[in-house]
């Protein structure tokens, strides 16, 4: 007598019978283990592999790509939240404006927080518009993570400049000087890419009137943004890509050093003039 040969088994399920395999790693699979392939059927550990195995795509400037510009509206969100709660306490807007005194007796952290205040609707109105309508694209192009640091970046730098140039007395918020980042970003992204950015320098040109004609306006915060968010953009656009991502991080924190040395130095010249050194 002749025993009739047994059925081949899945490798996940041994009580059942197949006669299918894997084409990946020629497997026995049942219907459950099955994963449809572009030729036949692989298990779920091989097309786990393979997704691990595909490189993940990125930008032009190495950042992951994204469909919803989701930082821009965070940012938005946060501006108007502030703001709302700006209006309902007064001592919130003294603890947190830019006011050079008291960053000089320790409050640093008035370089950032006071980028999400504004003074009056028109104010807040008016920045959020533009980061609105020029946030978006930028984040598309440079990825969250860089579109983030872009624009926390131009944002202290329009602090750092106001609390170097500006008078003592002077309070200064707002998101003015982040967006004027943003602005000197589009250009130097733009020209990278090849693109029209005469529309681009209109727009940095009108602003720039309307900084120095119009009283009560930080033309420092304005240009300082400027400077650092073209700064920062070239980094970013103009990397080479063997070595992009260490060159855009070596940007950054030496800017970032580089604005620490500048508060120090302006701290350490303001109290002793105040005889506090």
């Amino acid at each position: 007598m002749t025993t009739p040969p047994q059925a081949p088994t899945c490798y996940r399920h041994p009580d059942r019978a197949t006669y299918v395999r894997c084409t990946r790693c020629n497997r026995y699979i049942c219907p459950e283990c099955m994963r449809d392939a572009s030729v036949g059927h692989q298990c779920a550990e091989c097309v786990g592999e393979g997704v691990r195995s595909v490189r993940q795509t990125r930008t032009q400037f190495g950042g992951v790509p994204v469909n919803t510009p989701l930082v821009t509206y965070v940012l938005i969100g946060i501006n108007v939240v502030m703001f709302v709660l700006q209006t309902m306490s007064s001592e919130l807007e003294r603890a947190l404006v830019l006011f050079a005194p008291a960053v000089a007796d320790g409050e640093w952290y008035r370089l950032l927080t006071s980028a999400f205040l504004h003074y009056g609707p028109m104010h807040i109105v008016f920045n959020m518009w533009a980061l609105y309508v020029i946030g978006p694209p930028l984040e598309i192009a440079l990825g969250r993570l860089r579109f983030s640091s872009l624009y926390l970046m131009s944002a202290l730098g329009g602090s750092v400049v106001v609390y170097l140039l500006s008078t003592l007395g002077g309070q200064t918020a707002g998101a003015s000087g982040a967006v004027f980042g943003l602005f000197g970003a589009t250009f130097v992204v733009g020209r990278r890419l090849n693109m029209d950015t005469r529309w681009v320098i209109g727009l940095i040109a009108i602003n720039l009137v309307i900084t120095f004609v119009v009283p009560n306006i930080s033309w420092q915060g304005h240009l300082g943004g400027l400077v650092t968010g073209a700064a920062i953009a070239a980094a970013y656009a103009y990397a080479p890509r063997k070595h992009r991502t260490a060159i855009q991080i070596a940007a950054t924190v030496g800017l970032l050093l580089m604005f620490i040395l500048l508060i120090w130095w302006r701290t350490a010249n303001l109290l002793a003039m105040a005889g506090l050194a």
